[in-house]
């Protein structure tokens, strides 16, 4: 039996999942409540494995888990009610609850199976006008001390600090000494691994957890590359920022198949070959991160999302050797790759499911979620697959193993309705992934978005936010000034600095941006996603000018000038450090001096080196003259035209000016 993880935050009212780690079916767990405050009369039910734990007092509470012949702790902090920033969902971190309404299989309000989907629109982390406390651990290591410093927004006497120390580790509280935002711990304190994790929390509500990791490791004799991983090193002591993204994914190009949109069937081609076919073209298009949907067997929607076997890749894809010909291909042009996990369901021809259905005595009817009349649960009235019940073992054992079997052979997942599986489920996958290889990439689909999210669970999120509000612009019920307020709403829901996002305009469950808000606006916002702060990513068929949403790819028709527009853009990103991820974004004062006001936008960006450019958008036809009150150079570098006349930018739908020195 594995440690059930890290510490857990919540407030009172809420509630975290306990569940063993890497579990054996067979065998028989139980939870305890070790140590709670004066106050609480909580327990938990110790007959049951996976169960959902309710502080009712503020305060520590220590649990443990006991299992073949073995036993572990787990601390789970509770902050006032008050500061509970879950818009009543009642569950920490927000992830699990599934929207199904449902009576049975362990499910309950509040717990995988218990609220609307639809009731979910308005979680995000923060309620209206609230700002979440956020902050980021820093580390500073002498031949003496490791130092862990705590930096907070807002940065006022109101937000505090609190620090935890890992259940798993030999680091104990006598160990460390805190002073305000600063905790220290000697060296020779410190053991073979200690991670150590801080909240901000002020009386409005708690923040995203932050996290270092502090690791015993023997150095080589060319030291430790201290600018890559976020990893600082001295001695034989090195440290982490284990919620960090991995460095190759930060500014990743993300190119979106929709697998059954490639290939050529009457010629007899399998899809994966088609993809592999077009790898070149991607290449030179400035992609360098493939999403492919479903891959697995499925019950023949072409969508892939109603799967019947997480361990074998579809036949009608071309099978097993045909998918590892395709990563081997991607990976030999420099290219990672994202395998689309489905963990919240099955398809109800499953198997497992047919068994199940109208057979209470199946020994996988306890695998899925029931409904009273016998139906089983799931989301928005989808009538092709059944939800999974993450209470049973077998369950999770099973998903584990198709995590397992599939990590390996592919860079990172992209999670498909990662708020509907339970967050401890997500965080396990986090450290069973990581273990296998630091680098490997967790993008999350939850929208939207959830700040919770980011503290070990996933490494990018989909940013809908910004995608809706590109959407509304382009419709003209918003102004593109919208678009700033959007990536604003990032820290205020309570996202911290390295939190990292996926920038997109549409994808296979959207209608096309350029069928719905015409061209100027599409080309518009194909530069939004690549000179706002996030990976931007293309849903294939969008660079070409499709306007099909799941259509078979056309490429005889290919729209050249929407061609040569993304590639030009793409190719920003590694010519120019201040249009990257990390780079500031700063409003810039503007006036519209001819053309629609309200569909217009500009904003500065500034690299860390100092390199500083200033974007402008325009979403409708024409060309608006613009003016800013930063000096700019008067070269367009998407284009390499003059468009700086007197002052004046002239722009028909992006134009990236340099500041002037």
């Amino acid at each position: 039996m594995e440690h059930p993880g890290h510490p857990r935050v919540c407030a009172v009212g809420e509630s975290v999942e306990l569940a063993p780690r890497n579990p054996d079916p067979d065998t028989e767990y139980r939870w305890s409540v070790i140590t709670a405050p004066s106050d609480s009369d909580v327990d938990v039910d110790d007959d049951e494995a996976v169960q959902w734990f309710s502080p009712d007092a503020p305060g520590r509470y220590v649990l443990q888990l006991t299992g073949g012949g073995t036993s572990h702790t787990l601390t789970v902090r509770a902050f006032d009610a008050e500061t509970s920033p879950s818009s009543g969902t009642g569950v920490s971190g927000h992830s699990g609850a599934s929207g199904s309404g449902l009576s049975g299989s362990g499910s309950a309000v509040g717990r995988s199976g218990g609220q609307s989907g639809s009731a979910r629109a308005g979680i995000g982390g923060a309620g209206e006008g609230l700002e979440r406390p956020r902050v980021h651990l820093d580390t500073e290591l002498d031949d003496e001390y490791l130092r862990v410093h705590a930096s907070v927004d807002p940065d006022d006497d109101d937000t505090r600090v609190e620090f935890m120390l890992d259940d798993r580790d030999d680091l104990t509280e006598g160990d460390i000494h805190v002073d305000g935002r600063t905790l220290t711990v000697a060296r020779d304190r410190l053991p073979a691994r200690a991670r150590i994790y801080a909240v901000a929390v002020n009386d409005e509500a708690y923040g995203v957890t932050d996290a270092i990791d502090v690791r015993r490791e023997e150095v080589t004799d060319g030291g430790v590359d201290v600018a890559e991983a976020s990893t600082a090193a001295a001695g034989s002591i090195v440290v982490d920022r284990p919620y960090d993204p991995p460095a190759w994914a930060l500014d990743s190009r993300i190119y979106e198949i929709y697998v059954r949109a490639f290939g050529d069937p009457e010629e007899d081609e399998n899809r994966l070959a088609g993809i592999r076919k077009r790898l070149d073209e991607l290449d030179e298009l400035g992609i360098d991160t493939l999403w492919l949907t479903p891959v697995l067997q499925h019950d023949g929607a072409p969508h892939g999302y109603n799967i019947v076997d997480f361990f074998e890749i579809a036949a009608d894809l071309g099978g097993r050797e045909e998918y590892q010909k395709l990563v081997d291909a991607a990976h030999d042009r420099g290219m990672n790759v994202l395998f689309d996990l489905v963990c919240n369901h099955s398809a109800r021809d499953h198997p497992f499911f047919q068994d199940a259905y109208g057979n209470p005595d199946s020994e996988y009817y306890s695998w899925y979620e029931w409904q009273e009349n016998g139906e089983p649960g799931t989301y928005f009235e989808w009538e092709f697959i059944a939800n999974f019940d993450f209470s049973e073992l077998e369950v999770r054992r099973h998903l584990l193993d198709a995590v397992d079997e599939w990590a390996p052979m592919v860079d990172g997942f992209r999670c498909d309705m990662a708020w509907a599986v339970p967050n401890g489920f997500w965080t396990e996958v986090h450290d069973r992934v990581k273990t296998m290889d630091s680098e490997f990439f967790l993008l999350d689909e939850t929208i939207p978005y959830i700040p919770d999210f980011q503290a070990g669970l996933f490494d990018m999120h989909f940013d809908s936010t910004t995608a809706f509000t590109l959407r509304e612009v382009g419709d003209g019920n918003k102004p593109a000034t919208a678009i700033l307020d959007a990536i604003d709403e990032r820290r205020r829901v309570g996202f911290p600095d390295h939190a990292s996002f996926m920038l997109y305009q549409e994808n296979h469950d959207e209608t096309r941006y350029l069928s719905s808000y015409g061209e100027e606006a599409a080309f518009a916002s194909a530069g939004a996603l690549v000179t706002l702060p996030g990976a931007p990513m293309v849903y294939a068929g969008q660079e070409t000018g499709q306007l099909g949403r799941r259509d078979q790819l056309d490429y005889e028709n290919v729209r050249e000038d929407i061609h040569a527009h993304y590639e030009r853009l793409l190719a920003l990103r590694d010519e120019h450090p201040a249009l990257t991820h990390r780079a500031a974004l700063e409003r810039v004062e503007f006036s519209v001096v001819e053309g629609d006001e309200d569909a217009v936008v500009a904003y500065r960006r500034e690299a860390e080196d100092g390199e500083a450019v200033v974007t402008v958008l325009n979403f409708a036809d024409g060309t608006a003259s613009v003016t800013v009150d930063t000096a700019v150079g008067d070269v367009d570098l998407v284009t390499d035209e003059t468009v700086v006349d007197g002052g004046t930018v002239s722009v028909s739908d992006v134009v990236v000016v340099p500041v002037a020195e």
